[in-house]
């Protein structure tokens, strides 16, 4: 007679009917389901090229826009934190505004809905031959095995990248399937029943929304393996309700931690998307149970399907984002009156943020490492138009500023290496890895200009504490070359941020004059010192001022040279120069009579 017991025990069988067995394949299920989600998503992204990421920081100048592009991304990858997560490095980076990511994160509430809309396509019922043929238990693995040819046997990336999100789709509704068969005893249990019933009360439900999306750090993942519970019958319209609105706060949390150590603009999106998420779910909270209490909510204890989960989840973040939109402004002041700028803060923000966060998406993760690059060569302009100023008064506050400025390049060269390398780690396209390689070298020209600007402060320096002066010849050859050098890094540092080879094209005459200068100002610096005209101490360090400038000149024609396309190395660079002083280019030839004209000639000129 103990045999029933015997046989319950054996199987593990728990008081609501599930089996030790159900807990393992709806552990599995849910693994299979996130797994699923993850691939199928990183295939959308890749087959995008990071296109959608490019195309969210340029068309975000409405409101309508930027809700619209944040809708699209997040249904591309499914996931609104990780949208979110975009977002706050972007911002973090000085890519986008507040105002501008406010909108994006509203449009990412309503594309993370469309995971919730595919899985509903497994209540299809009937017993016809098309209608069986669109239930997903039936086409979902015959996309997956589609995808697992395409992924394993072609070698195109745009094929291997379609297979990826078959088989990511496969896997999601197989993960789904799991999850129902592992829960269907649940349908039985009475302990589950009752454990829904005190869902009912909007706070536990809320809470037990949001607890399981931080667990599993996605909203989607979680309103799915609601989707499956729902066949179990016992889940109603009065249960899910407040869980589905705390599963939207949930997903805040990863935006939360990603905006941890970030700026505070960046902190400042999280915190909207917070907001957003929990005013939105109090209002929502608020008119549902009002209406139950007037007695128009009349199916509150009917059963709900995965389909009234999917259009629930999908009406709640469309009208909360309607109702939000015209107060976008008031979101913003909210934020910044929660996470005030602290005193002093713009001038820590001088270190661009490379962040790591956006490393999935190559595109973006590029942009951010070019903007960091112009910060760059932006810095290395200001240093030089300052240090030449020291020559005429030494200042040293104002020497401070620009050996601070200096430690500032040294450290960007080092975390934009870095991150750089962190790219080229990730799965690139050609034209990707190329601009890796660019920018690197970009990275060290500007460092080295950087030094040797840093010399010529030296040099400055020198002249004021020995207390020694050039002549007054050697002070206006000198001017004139710091006017021509500063010209060089501003053409350049131009072509650089525009990309504009035209622009670029301008750079190696100058340089040339440049070098033609220093030439000639060595010969009659030489005839100055055999004349007694300068002395030998300042004399010396009037060559170093030559060398130093002339070298500064020379890394930004090698920028120029890149940005050209003409130069991979030294002995490629040296050929196009020579190339061009052959005297066949009739622009190069016209570009450098204007600057002789300038520049040169007056060197000559008593």
């Amino acid at each position: 007679m103990f045999l029933p017991e015997i046989n319950q025990a054996a199987a593990g069988r728990t008081e609501d009917g599930m089996t030790i067995f159900n807990v393992i394949n709806l552990a599995g299920g849910i693994a299979l389901f996130l797994y699923g989600m993850s691939i199928m998503g990183t295939g959308l992204e890749k087959l995008a090229g990071g296109k959608m990421e490019a195309v969210l920081q340029r068309l975000t100048s409405s409101v309508w826009k930027a809700v619209l592009l944040g809708a699209i991304l997040t249904g591309l990858i499914q996931s609104s934190a990780g949208t979110t997560v975009i977002c706050i490095g972007l911002v973090n980076s000085g890519i986008f505004t507040l105002s501008q990511a406010i909108g994006v994160i509203m449009g990412a509430n309503i594309g993370t809905t469309v995971t919730g809309q595919l899985i509903r396509l497994s209540d299809i019922s009937g017993s016809g031959w098309v209608l069986t043929m669109l239930k997903p238990s039936t086409f979902s693995p015959i996309v997956a095995f589609v995808g697992a040819v395409l992924f394993v046997f072609l070698k195109s990336p745009k094929k291997r990248n379609i297979g990826q999100i078959c088989m990511g789709f496969g896997i999601l509704f197989t993960g789904l399937f799991t999850m129902e068969n592992a829960v269907a005893p649940l349908k039985d249990s009475p302990l589950f029943v009752q454990l829904f019933t005190q869902l009912q009360n909007p706070v536990l439900g809320v809470l037990a929304g949001a607890l399981v999306t931080v667990a599993i750090q996605s909203s989607s993942a979680s309103v799915g393996i609601l989707q499956a519970l729902s066949s179990t019958g016992v889940v109603t319209w009065g249960s899910a309700i407040p869980i589905i609105l705390g599963q939207n706060i949930g997903t805040c949390s990863t935006p939360l931690i990603a905006s941890m150590g970030a700026s505070t603009a960046a902190k400042r999106s999280a915190i909207v998307h917070l907001y957003f998420n929990v005013i939105g779910t109090a209002v929502f909270l608020a008119g549902v149970y009002g209406l139950k209490a007037a007695g128009l909510f009349p199916f509150w204890n009917d059963v709900m399907t995965k389909g009234d989960i999917a259009n629930f989840h999908t009406l709640f973040n469309v009208v909360v984002t309607l109702m939000f939109m015209p107060f976008t402004k008031a979101l913003a002041w909210l934020a910044e009156r929660t996470i005030p700028e602290k005193e002093g803060e713009a001038a820590d923000l001088s270190m661009p943020v490379l962040d790591q966060l956006l490393l999935q998406s190559p595109a973006v993760a590029l942009q951010q490492a070019k903007n960091a690059v112009e910060k760059m060569a932006s810095r290395t302009r200001t240093n030089f138009d300052k240090t030449v100023g020291l020559f005429t008064k030494f200042d040293a506050e104002v020497a401070a500023s620009v050996a601070h400025r200096e430690e500032l390049l040294d450290k960007m060269e080092v975390s934009i290496t870095d991150y750089l390398i962190r790219i080229s780690d990730q799965e690139l396209t050609e034209s990707e890895s190329h601009a890796v390689s660019e920018l690197l070298k970009f990275v060290g020209e500007y460092e080295r200009i950087g030094d040797y600007t840093v010399n010529l402060m030296d040099c400055a320096r020198q002249l004021s504490e020995q207390e020694w002066s050039f002549s007054p010849s050697a002070r206006k050859q000198a001017a004139l070359l710091f006017e021509a050098v500063g010209e060089v890094q501003r053409v350049a540092g131009e072509a650089f941020t525009q990309a504009d080879a035209a622009l670029a094209a301008q750079v190696e005459p100058l340089e040339e004059t440049v070098d033609r200068m220093c030439d000639l100002m060595r010969e009659e610096h030489i005839t100055r010192l055999k004349a007694g005209e300068c002395g030998i101490e300042p004399g010396l360090l009037f060559l170093d001022v030559l060398t130093n400038t002339e070298r500064i000149s020379d890394h930004c024609s090698n920028i120029a040279a890149r940005l050209i396309g003409d130069e991979t190395d030294d002995l490629d660079m040296h050929a196009r120069k020579h190339s061009l002083l052959a005297g066949k280019d009739a622009a190069f030839n016209a570009r450098l009579a204007t600057y002789e004209q300038k520049y040169l000639a007056p060197l000559g000129e008593k």
